[in-house]
């Protein structure tokens, strides 16, 4: 193979590709139906000029018909008259019409016979487009669905794909990673109150102690004190005389009543602490 011959096969191959993918069914069939469309006006032009041509024919036919018959009644007329001579003219006349009348009447049923079958073939493609047309809807709602089905399937496609659900998977182990991060800022937070509520707590006990060891410590300040006192009056003959007798103790009214019961209560509760 020559070299031109291939580069024209590869030439032609390249644009029947290009022509197989630019083609659209429903384009295509709808473009062959305005040119079958066109070509049935211009059929029925054809048609009417055939008809036309026929009628003429026809009126011509009729025509020369008529002059023959004419020529007839003439012949007629002088024949009664005893002119044989102007009979014989006009006999020749009617023979010249009845010629051509003869043609025009072969002429006026060939072309009778042609517009019938011209007639016959315009039916033929009036009810071919209509057939295309019944065709031409069908293959556009199969191709539609085709498209349809292929659009449904790469979506489907497309949806399957490993990367869609490694998309999902990773966003839920975003939004699992963010729950737990709240969960621990809430945990974090009633941590931080119960340390606080602890704290006081503490607080408290530690001041508790505090007041329990100065109470001690008073009382061991008091009890040495009064282990000098004894040694002091031990050791003195006037002071080991008995105390004076306290003067009579006066009436205890209701409020130091109250407030030495609270300060017993006070005194309990403090025992309480210090036991615990």
């Amino acid at each position: 193979m020559g070299l031109f011959s291939r580069i024209g096969t590869l030439f032609r191959s390249n644009i029947n590709e290009l022509i197989n993918k630019a083609e659209d069914p429903e384009k295509m069939l709808n473009q062959v139906l305005v040119d079958m469309k066109q070509q049935l006006v211009e059929a029925k032009k054809q048609v009417a000029v055939a008809i036309a041509d026929e009628k003429r024919l026809k009126k011509q036919y009729e025509q020369e018909a008529r002059k023959a018959a004419d020529w007839e009644k003439k012949a007629m007329l002088a024949v009664r008259a005893g002119d044989d001579t102007l009979a014989r003219a006009a006999l020749q006349r009617k023979a010249s019409h009845d010629e051509i009348a003869g043609q025009l009447k072969s002429q006026w049923e060939a072309q009778l016979d042609s517009v019938s079958k011209l007639k016959e073939a315009l039916r033929g493609l009036d009810s071919k487009i209509a057939e295309a047309k019944r065709k031409r809807n069908l293959l556009v709602s199969r191709q539609k669905r085709a498209e349809a089905q292929r659009t449904i399937n790469e979506t489907l496609a497309g949806i399957n794909n490993t990367s869609a659900f490694t998309t999902f998977e990773r966003m839920a182990d975003r939004v699992t990673q963010l729950e737990a991060e709240a969960e621990a800022s809430s945990e974090m937070g009633m941590a931080l109150e119960d340390t606080s509520l602890e704290s006081q707590f503490k607080a408290l006990e530690a001041g508790s102690g505090v007041d329990d060891e100065l109470a001690a410590l008073k009382s061991k300040m008091a009890l040495k004190a009064a282990a000098a006192e004894q040694k002091q009056l031990g050791s003195d003959p006037a002071a080991a005389a008995p105390p004076p007798t306290p003067p009579a103790a006066e009436e205890v009214s209701e409020e130091d009543l109250a407030a030495a019961q609270i300060d017993n209560q006070l005194e309990e509760l403090k025992r309480k602490l210090s036991a615990d």
